[in-house]
């Protein structure tokens, strides 16, 4: 059984999971070539960023390979418009569902010690050094950041 404490980090997570989810159901496809303010992300590359974040977090908790590896490249190594062929919005949908769905599944597998360990990402020195370093903080980080690019979202208005 679960802490109580990381089922609402999990809850957490889910919660803004399904508000970004509702937001790139909520207009047509073409919404999401606006950008966030003038000169800056479009919604598609924020939407292809968020998928590939997630992605990586499947291979940082020893729980599997990523699932879209080539999305690495386009939404977190490069800018938005550094490449030009995106996938289409009803793809990224289609990424977003699955990895959400694999991290899910995976999660409610996870007992308290497993989020306590380490990520793949830190040394066992650095770990020693420093237990916070573990998969729950960087789920917290990632429902912050989750959030943080949902706000972005809020400023992108339909073209008329």
């Amino acid at each position: 059984m679960k802490d109580q404490e990381i089922t609402q980090v999990i809850k957490a997570w889910e919660t803004q999971n399904q508000a970004i989810t509702d937001i790139f159901n909520k207009y047509e496809d073409s919404y999401y070539s606006n950008e966030v303010a003038p000169g800056r992300n479009r919604a598609i590359y924020l939407f292809g960023h968020l998928i590939a974040m997630s992605d990586l977090l499947l291979p940082m908790f020893g729980v599997g390979e990523q699932l879209y590896p080539e999305l690495e490249n386009t939404f977190i190594s490069s800018p938005d418009r550094a490449v030009e062929a995106l996938p289409s919005v009803a793809a990224l949908k289609e990424q977003w569902a699955t990895v959400n769905q694999a991290l899910s599944d995976h999660f409610a597998e996870m007992d308290r010690s497993n989020w306590l360990s380490r990520h793949t990402r830190v040394s066992e020195a650095d770990f020693e050094k420093d237990p916070l370093r573990n998969k729950l903080t960087v789920l917290i980080g990632r429902t912050s950041h989750l959030n943080y690019h949902r706000g972005q979202l809020a400023f992108i208005t339909p073209r008329v």
